[in-house]
């Protein structure tokens, strides 16, 4: 079955060296582990946050010290709650699509290209003037007006402004509601169970 899969996706080597090149700094720094999932047309994507349950942990590596997670919280509850107060977004949500979107891991990059904690698109950080999408304060306030701006065209149905941040609101308005993407059913699920205190 090894000798299988490594002669099915041999090809893909080059791809995976390049994404390991892209991350050097960041494995460096242990801030990641990486996993990988194949698509239905045989695609193999990386990605150091398994943003579904098709992922499945492909290389394991260190872990940052217990003093900078501490730092990093300590932080990210500052801007956080400043955020909440701009956007008059609760801290609670914003932090269940941080802890859904990239695990509060700031350096947090998906295979479709989403960046930094709240894991913007690069035409969405345009959007915003998020310019070093890598920067907490930058991204969380970013994340967090945008997140607003779905509140308001949803007129509050959390639900539905959630499945337009993770799948696009024209998934939502194509459908005429949350799509029938098991990740975006998946997310919108994760997210109202942290913003609601599960665990």
């Amino acid at each position: 079955m090894k000798k299988y899969f490594i002669k099915k996706y041999v090809y893909l080597l080059p791809v995976f060296a390049s994404f390991c090149l892209i991350n050097f700094v960041n494995l460096r720094a242990g801030v990641a582990d990486i996993y990988m999932r194949v698509g239905k047309n045989g695609t193999v994507y990386f990605s150091n946050v398994p943003v579904s349950n098709n992922y499945r942990l492909y290389m394991k590596t260190g872990r940052r010290s217990n003093n900078f997670k501490r730092y990093n919280n300590v932080l990210y509850k500052k801007i956080i709650l400043k955020a909440s107060n701009k956007y008059k977004v609760s801290s609670k949500l914003i932090e269940a699509v941080i802890k859904a979107e990239s695990g509060f891991n700031d350096d947090a990059v998906s295979d479709k290209g989403a960046e930094g904690l709240m894991q913007l698109m690069p035409g969405t950080q345009r959007q915003l003037n998020v310019w070093k999408p890598f920067n907490p304060s930058q991204n969380i306030y970013g994340g967090t007006k945008y997140l607003k701006s779905l509140i308001v065209k949803y007129n509050g149905n959390l639900p539905l402004a959630l499945a337009a941040y993770n799948a696009g609101s024209k998934a939502v308005k194509k459908y005429g509601g949350i799509p029938p993407y098991s990740e975006t059913r998946s997310y919108v699920d994760e997210v109202m169970k942290y913003y609601k205190g599960g665990r």
